[in-house]
């Protein structure tokens, strides 16, 4: 049976994908050309989502903030899955000393709350790109480390971890081609789930004049929209309606991977 979240989160998100990926295609204009003539002139024929205090069109710059905002959250949570899934199942796998220094790591982490320590970072390292991705990525991991832990604590002592120790198979081999395979669902699931909010996270850095200030990213035509509210909402009424819709759509995925995987949310 056809799980219904999940086609249309599937269905959502492959249409943004292809956005992004097609944006210098789609995109009617250059999104970064002024033209003062059109300043915060509203939907039309040649401008259909408008144009903002410089004039430059808000279609195109949706088009191409659709790439940064992609690219960020699959670099972000690529990172802190690859390196979260490694912590945990060794902290997990190996428990003692080697789970205690880990899950210390852990614990002072998640005492910083995630937002504010990534302003703090990219606001001493400085706006762009790169210092975004840095920021997101320092504390991204950490809830996938304690994920997989839990996961790999409840499969060590199994039955056929143990008739693969019994077989000769190493520690590294026992985690990677027996234990792994058989703990990833809810690892898919929560990377879904990260994606929506590695997207919030980068919209607001951006929305605070933190994000990368040479290409378009929806929240920083969000930040300028705001100023505008009264006269020309459009301005910020459609960067945040491709906030709202891509966010929705990886809940949808979410959700229904979660249901078809039948995996519970780790708390």
């Amino acid at each position: 049976m056809v799980n219904r979240s999940m086609l249309i989160g599937g269905v959502m998100i492959l249409v943004l994908i292809g956005i992004a990926v097609a944006a210098p295609f789609l995109a009617p204009y250059d999104p970064m050309a002024i033209d003062l003539k059109g300043e915060l002139e509203g939907p039309s024929s040649s401008h259909p989502l408008g144009q903002d205090k410089l004039g430059r069109d808000i279609l195109s710059q949706i088009l191409y903030g659709a790439r940064v905002s992609l690219g960020v959250a699959v670099l972000v949570v690529g990172f802190s899955v690859l390196v979260g899934t490694a912590l945990g199942a060794i902290a997990g796998y190996w428990g003692g000393a080697v789970d205690g220094v880990i899950m210390r790591l852990v614990d002072v982490l998640l005492a910083f709350p995630g937002i504010l320590l990534a302003i703090a970072i990219t606001g001493i390292l400085g706006p762009s790109l790169f210092n975004v991705i840095i920021a997101l990525s320092l504390l991204g991991w950490v809830g996938y480390t304690r994920l997989v832990r839990g996961q790999v604590m409840a499969e060590r002592n199994k039955e056929y971890v143990i008739a693969a120790r019994a077989l000769g198979a190493g520690p590294l081999r026992v985690i990677i081609c027996h234990i792994l395979p058989n703990v990833m669902a809810p690892v898919i699931v929560e990377a879904t789930f990260g994606m929506a909010g590695v997207i919030l996270a980068e919209s607001s850095l951006s929305f605070l004049g933190l994000g990368p200030q040479d290409v378009p990213t929806w929240g920083r035509l969000l930040q300028e929209g705001t100023q505008f509210l009264l006269f020309a909402p459009h301005v910020a009424t459609f960067p945040g309606m491709a906030i709202m819709v891509t966010v929705l759509g990886f809940n949808f995925l979410g959700d229904g991977l979660r249901d078809r995987l039948n995996v519970k949310r780790w708390a």
